[in-house]
């Protein structure tokens, strides 16, 4: 049952489509934007960030500066003492998380002798700001990459990963592609579309209201909503790719995994059955896979 806030809500963008479609619209892509407080953790987030307190004090923190934000890097040195790096892997954690949930596959790069830095998202983790829109997060990691860059690879979870899909295609206007040799996208959406459609739906946000949130889109980003998918980035950017994807993800629907493995050859798939949106992150095959894929120790099947 829909709780009553939420039904005042709908009700609001329900008039504003007859009387205000392009306030509603503009409204419903602030709201869509506005990031929970980080201070806020329920209790079980609050216990995880507690058990990766000594994995944080590992790390060199930095504070980067944006065009708008300032954004936490947290920079991991490679495990093996005495040798040297095998290169730099960027990690981007995805909506309501922080570099603590990423912990096992920032161990696991380390393990293989990577350095990684691991990039809070504006509004997320020790970032600063409520807002995170693909704008402001393809200029955190291009930030991420004029600091600590070029990357052997970049991984990212859920919005994390189409926030790298996004960078390393320069699908925002005036931002120049982020270097990086690989990718590996963990239960990511490709469609911005189809998170906008879904959004919508849930808030009750009209046809006409609608548009008006699509051009609140180019107008930040100086291109149409429409370009905002997947497939045609990783198409024109045919940087190798791994796609890891749980079928039963409640969360980011498995179609999103199949749009970006139709983008050519160059994009690998592989079903993590049973592990949904979250428990996919700390799970040990998955690690493997993501840092066998980028060190090309073992090779990914396309299913």
């Amino acid at each position: 049952m829909a709780s009553f806030g939420m039904k005042v809500i709908r009700g609001i963008f329900g008039a504003a489509e007859h009387v205000a479609p392009r306030l509603g619209g503009r409204a419903a892509f602030e709201l869509f934007c506005r990031t929970p407080n980080v201070k806020s953790l329920s209790v079980g987030e609050r216990r995880a960030v507690e058990r990766a307190s000594a994995f944080m004090a590992e790390a060199r923190h930095h504070r980067l500066k944006t065009k708008t934000d300032c954004v936490a890097a947290h920079e991991f040195r490679p495990e093996e003492q005495g040798g040297e790096s095998r290169g730099t892997v960027l990690v981007i954690h995805g909506w309501r998380s922080r570099t603590e949930y990423m912990h096992a596959l920032i161990e696991g790069f380390r393990g293989a002798g990577y350095k990684v830095v691991s990039l809070d998202l504006p509004g997320h983790g020790h970032s600063l700001g409520r807002r995170l829109n693909m704008v402001n997060a393809v200029d955190a990691a291009r930030v991420a990459g004029e600091w600590f860059g070029p990357f052997a690879a970049v991984i990212g979870h859920s919005f994390g990963g189409a926030v790298a899909a996004n960078a390393v295609a320069a699908s925002v206007k005036g931002m120049p592609p982020l270097a990086a040799q690989k990718l590996v996208l963990i239960a990511a959406p490709s469609s911005l579309p189809a998170i906008f459609d879904d959004f919508s739906r849930m808030m009750n946000v009209g046809p006409r209201s609608r548009v008006a949130m699509a051009d609140r889109v180019k107008q930040l980003s100086g291109r149409p909503l429409s370009e905002f998918s997947g497939d045609r980035q990783l198409a024109e950017a045919p940087v190798p790719t791994l796609i890891i994807h749980a079928p039963d993800d409640r969360e980011v629907h498995a179609d999103h995994a199949r749009r970006y493995a139709a983008a050519g050859k160059h994009v690998h798939l592989h079903w993590a059955e049973g592990l949904g949106h979250r428990r996919i992150l700390a799970d040990r095959d998955v690690v493997k896979r993501a840092v066998g894929f980028v060190t090309g120790q073992s090779e990914a099947v396309l299913h």
